[in-house]
């Protein structure tokens, strides 16, 4: 079925979406890159920070699991709305903190608010993509990793500058804030579902409609630890089982986000020649083989490609499924929240089971082995589990409509 094309409207809310991408990625690395200045500040060690952070985190298990209904019941445009100006205020607070009470205070309304603004953003992103004779929805997660980029490099300069935390995140703040006026006039004004691609799917109860938002949250957490874990960790695959430099280290975990980047931009291509379950087969065959390389062979140099090819598996991993949460029927949002639980529930466990298989007899190389080709096994099983329901519900759909 053709696509119609992009209205006017259309465009300047794509504008904003991928705006909010951008901005969302420069947000989330300025407190990240700044982290142990803030840890300095608020006066914890290494392993509590960690822990205070797991627990912030962990709000957005809460938060998905009422996201669905908020945003069905207030909107993509008015959620998004209120939750840029929970995370914009409460930048400056997260710098300004110090003690753990109040960073931790900060950081839960920052997350909470967060998820709300990236399944919102999401679904406004997967609607134009859906109106558009391309799709967009990686080249979108691929601003967002642009966006990293340049707060990581704001970090570096504010750190050069010598500001301290606050006075660099309330800089952030007035800076997004600024691109924030022009994103949030230009979002779609209203909730558009227009999935003209999507298989019609017959009406289900009970058991047959649970099933696939099951389905979607183990995808989430499949995938999330499939692109988290050997991102995480890659520093220390070169430095702890290599006696590798820091720097060198630090170059292992640029080369898989320079794959992961280039992908995201080339992503929406490749689905055009593919098809969706094509470039999903392609991801998961590019990451198993870079996972085999970059944790079992033996060398630094099989180790940077291996990296390198993770990064160009795993960046179509969450723009697809995304999209795929924000087309399942049903009430709507429901799919991504369901999605968002899975990552958020990979997120907090997967970083406490590697650090402790590599506190065995395992290299983390093993440990990320251990973790990570399971994970892609599961998201393969769960990725064609969902086709093959979808499938049968829309010939059940075209044999009641016959």
């Amino acid at each position: 079925m053709m696509r119609a094309g992009l209205t006017d409207r259309d465009r300047r809310a794509l504008l904003a979406i991928a705006g909010q991408f951008f901005v969302n990625g420069v947000m989330l690395a300025s407190f990240v890159a700044r982290a142990p200045q803030i840890r300095d500040q608020i006066g914890v060690t290494l392993d509590r920070f960690g822990l205070l952070l797991t627990v912030a985190s962990s709000i957005g298990l809460v938060g998905s699991a009422v996201a669905g209904r908020v945003v069905d019941r207030f909107g993509t445009r008015r959620v998004l709305q209120v939750g840029v100006v929970v995370t914009t205020a409460t930048m400056p607070l997260i710098g300004a903190a110090d003690g753990p009470t109040v960073w931790l205070a900060a950081m839960m309304a920052y997350m909470l608010a967060d998820l709300f603004i990236d399944i919102s953003m999401n679904l406004q992103g997967s609607w134009i993509s859906a109106r558009r004779h391309s799709p967009v929805m990686n080249r979108l997660h691929g601003v967002w990793s642009l966006g990293t980029v340049a707060g990581g490099f704001g970090a570096v300069a504010a750190n050069a500058a010598g500001l301290s935390p606050f006075a660099h995140l309330c800089l952030v703040a007035v800076v997004v804030g600024g691109l924030l006026v022009f994103i949030t006039r230009n979002l779609l004004p209203t909730d558009e579902e227009t999935h003209a691609d999507a298989p019609t799917v017959a009406p289900a109860t009970g058991r047959a409609r649970v099933l696939p938002i099951v389905l979607v949250a183990l995808a989430g957490m499949f995938a999330s630890v499939g692109e988290a874990v050997p991102g995480d960790w890659a520093t220390f695959r070169l430095t702890d089982d290599f006696g590798a430099p820091g720097a060198l280290g630090s170059a292992a975990f640029a080369a898989l986000t320079v794959g992961m980047t280039l992908m995201r931009f080339g992503g929406d291509a490749l689905q055009v020649r593919l098809g969706r379950r094509g470039l999903r087969r392609l991801a998961l065959a590019l990451t198993g083989v870079g996972t085999v390389l970059a944790t079992l062979v033996g060398t630094v140099a099989a180790a940077f490609v291996g990296f390198t090819v993770i990064g160009l598996g795993v960046a179509t991993f969450m723009p697809t499924l995304y999209d795929e949460a924000a087309r399942l029927p049903g009430r709507r949002g429901a799919g991504l929240g369901a999605m968002t639980a899975g990552t958020r529930i990979a997120f907090l466990g997967s970083p406490v089971a590697v650090g402790a298989l590599a506190a065995t007899s395992l290299s983390v190389g093993d440990a990320i082995a251990v973790l990570t080709l399971p994970a892609l096994l599961g998201l393969t099983v769960v990725s064609e589990w969902t086709d093959r329901l979808l499938r049968r519900r829309a010939v059940g759909a075209g044999t009641a409509h016959g």
